[in-house]
């Protein structure tokens, strides 16, 4: 059967460590040929691309906060004339803070909804650009949470971020459906090595207790889902968010 991603162009966002680096080797491994962006840790970087590199894959990575908007652009143009376009946009860089509301100070909220929601909007402008203007189509994948669709005992402003980027999803796909591009929210739960490990104990026990396949995600795991949801067999969907968490 042939690669899920063969032949695509992808751009991610924050692809250097967790989630974001099983999302670069398993779209890798899929044949998609992947760029990455990272914020500080190069030695990170190398290693993805390394890994990647072992397996026969193809991919380059470029140091740039998804809050620095011109830069932002410069790669995706750069990207644009080396490869002759983005066929897939994966909105994965993010943060948080383990921080109550009473505690949280202006510049710790601004820091959490800036990267994770206005990341997500700087790169989207700057790769539906030349979506729109190649009338090929591509899709835009915003990585989401469980803890933006569901009531849980988490960061307010986490939360509220990825909230956000659910109706940023849902709207956006609206938009720009009659461009042939597909826009879908992919919301995982708690996974091994993730924000699960800052979870207390009590948490975790009464997510593993509701969680019908009663154990965490992981990484590849959401990684595997991406791919399926970013590929060509998927086409008819969009506007959709996915929820990954185990049957909670």
């Amino acid at each position: 059967m042939q690669p899920l991603l063969s032949g695509k162009r992808v751009l991610v966002t924050g692809g250097s460590r967790g989630l974001g680096r099983a999302i670069c080797q398993v779209f890798a491994r899929q044949g998609a040929r992947v760029a990455f962006t990272y914020n500080k840790n190069e030695a990170a970087a190398a290693e993805v691309l390394e890994t990647i590199a072992a397996e026969g894959g193809q991919a380059l990575a470029e140091r740039c906060s998804v809050l620095d908007a011109k830069g932002t652009a410069a790669l995706v143009k750069r990207l644009e004339a080396d490869w002759g376009g983005i066929d897939v946009l994966v909105n994965n860089a993010g943060i948080t803070q383990n921080l109550p509301l009473a505690l949280l100070e202006e510049e710790d909220w601004d820091l959490v909804m800036d990267t994770n929601v206005k990341g997500a909007f700087l790169s989207s402008r700057a790769v539906l650009r030349g979506m729109i203007r190649r009338k090929e189509g591509g899709v835009i994948l915003t990585m989401g949470s469980l803890a933006g669709v569901r009531m849980l005992e988490a960061p307010i402003h986490y939360c509220a971020s990825k909230a956000a980027l659910v109706g940023f999803s849902y709207a956006l796909a609206k938009e720009v459906a009659r461009y042939k591009i597909r826009v879908h929210c992919l919301a995982p739960g708690l996974l091994e090595g993730g924000v699960g490990i800052k979870v207390p104990d009590h948490r975790l026990k009464d997510y593993l207790d509701n969680c019908a396949l009663g154990r965490l995600g992981t990484f590849e795991e959401v990684a595997e889902l991406a791919a399926l949801m970013a590929s060509d067999r998927a086409s008819y969907l969009s506007g959709e968010v996915v929820v990954a968490d185990g049957g909670l």
